[in-house]
């Protein structure tokens, strides 16, 4: 295992509380760089991954849809899901090696909906184990913006079977409502900054109620490397060098049922 990334607070932190935000992971050139990519990749049409509708729409999503798994297409998504400060930070939180199942990058242009509340391993179905989510900022994110909502210690519980969410307010159907005696709370991040949360943790985020600001994030998923099973969407995962590796298909169906299809993705 590489040496520690992450102090023993922090750590600890992780474990109480479900999530934790390490700042300042990724520098001003490689947020650049991430940024340049995606404007580049929404001038344009990738069948199967980015289908954007280019003329004027009543919904903003529709111009900047969120794109599942650029991994698979773009080189410089694939070298950031496998950033080598994430990876040692995933070892440190899995205390085993760390392997990548799923990038995202969210556009949230002004105007669009945000998430309901909803768990990442209800998805994913990583087992034994547990996936981890790492939420990377690369605009500021904040209330006003659409930014990320989590419920404090809610991955303390089971999987749930979610109820139906407000469309209006959320761009996916999943809800998934916390005990009366836990409240969302904003995780305000600056660009560069990266959220770490574990998969049965209850989370979301705000419509982006501004004119002229986008939330541009890249998220991405990890398993523990002694997982056997995953979710068939997930496959294959990668070691930190890139080699792949093909957990077997998860049976179970979860929460919901066997015959329940869920969506993909988070945030």
């Amino acid at each position: 295992m590489n040496l520690a990334l992450l102090t023993a607070e922090q750590k600890e932190q992780f474990d109480t509380d479900g999530y934790l935000i390490v700042r300042k992971v990724f520098s001003e050139d490689e947020l650049g760089e991430i940024k340049t990519t995606f404007e580049q990749i929404s001038q344009t049409t990738v069948p199967g991954y980015f289908e954007p509708v280019l003329d004027e729409s009543a919904d903003p999503l529709k111009r900047y849809p969120r794109i599942v798994h650029p991994h698979r297409f773009n080189a410089v998504a694939m070298k950031y899901m496998l950033h080598p400060k994430v990876m040692r930070i995933m070892e440190d939180l899995y205390q085993e090696e760390a392997l990548a199942a799923q990038s995202m990058f969210y556009y949230k242009p002004p105007g669009s909906r945000g998430q309901a509340l909803h768990q990442d391993n209800f998805y994913l179905k990583v087992e034994p184990g547990n996936c981890i989510a790492a939420w990377t900022a690369i605009d500021p994110a904040e209330e006003e913006n659409g930014g990320m909502l989590i419920v404090p210690r809610t991955h303390q519980f089971d999987l749930v079977c979610p109820d139906t969410a407000d469309e209006k307010e959320s761009f996916t159907t999943h809800l998934v409502k916390p005990p009366k005696d836990r409240k969302p709370v904003p995780a305000v991040m600056d660009a560069g900054d990266v959220l770490l949360f574990n998969g049965n943790m209850i989370h979301g985020s705000y419509r982006n109620k501004t004119k002229d600001r986008f939330r541009r994030s890249f998220i991405c998923h990890y398993a523990n490397a002694s997982a056997t099973m995953i979710a068939n969407f997930y496959r294959p995962l990668y070691r930190a060098d890139g080699r792949p590796v093909d957990l077997a298909l998860n049976p179970h169906g979860g929460p919901c049922g066997i015959e329940f299809t869920a969506p993909y993705g988070a945030h």
